[in-house]
């Protein structure tokens, strides 16, 4: 596969290289949101994979693989303490952020994921449910448009699985997530 030098590329040679070595992973973020809801503009690629920091060295020869180049000093230390590995794709000006799980809800949404084909490969995007349980709990005001396109486009979407996993994060986090849900789903015309 040539160097990546557009989004749908890169998404194609993560999935290639991702596959290749076993890891689970889903696409989240904006990529998804534009797979599932409102086109909008969006400079990220959010990978969710299925390990967790103490597995960082599993994602060191895919990152390489693509040439994406660590955004911080220590990719590992700051991935063991956020959760998180950021890096740039200078072809494409795209950041990456590898999302490492933990959680059982991560666990399932990871099981969940839908291959859908970008650039002739198979790419998992975290189900249109999932995406609105990430936006949600994210929380910000573009991640609630976010949801509500979503939603807007999807009235198929399973309620029941988003309002269960939103009521269990906000036992941990006493957020009001459900309440959220329920008014984006009631401006959308869900029932």
């Amino acid at each position: 596969m040539p160097a990546p030098s557009t989004a749908s590329q890169l998404l194609a040679a993560l999935a290639q290289h991702l596959d290749k070595r076993g890891v689970p992973y889903m696409i989240i973020g904006g990529q998804a949101v534009l797979l599932y809801g409102e086109p909008r503009v969006t400079r990220d690629i959010d990978v969710t994979v299925g390990l967790t920091p103490d597995r960082f060295n599993e994602i060191v020869p895919i990152v390489e693989a693509v040439g994406l180049a660590p955004l911080v000093d220590a990719p590992e230390a700051f991935a063991r303490q956020n959760f998180v590995a950021p890096y740039s794709h200078d072809p494409t000006g795209l950041r990456v952020d590898m999302i490492f799980s933990f959680t059982p809800y991560e666990e399932e949404a990871l099981r969940r994921a839908r291959a859908v084909s970008v650039g002739g490969q198979r790419v998992r995007f975290a189900s249109p449910e999932d995406v609105v349980v990430h936006k949600i709990f994210a929380g910000r005001p573009r991640d609630l448009e976010d949801a509500r396109g979503i939603l807007a486009k999807n009235p198929a979407i399973d309620q029941g699985y988003v309002r269960r996993w939103l009521r269990e994060l906000a036992a941990v986090s006493d957020r009001p997530f459900e309440d959220v849900f329920a008014t984006l789903a009631r401006e959308v015309g869900l029932q």
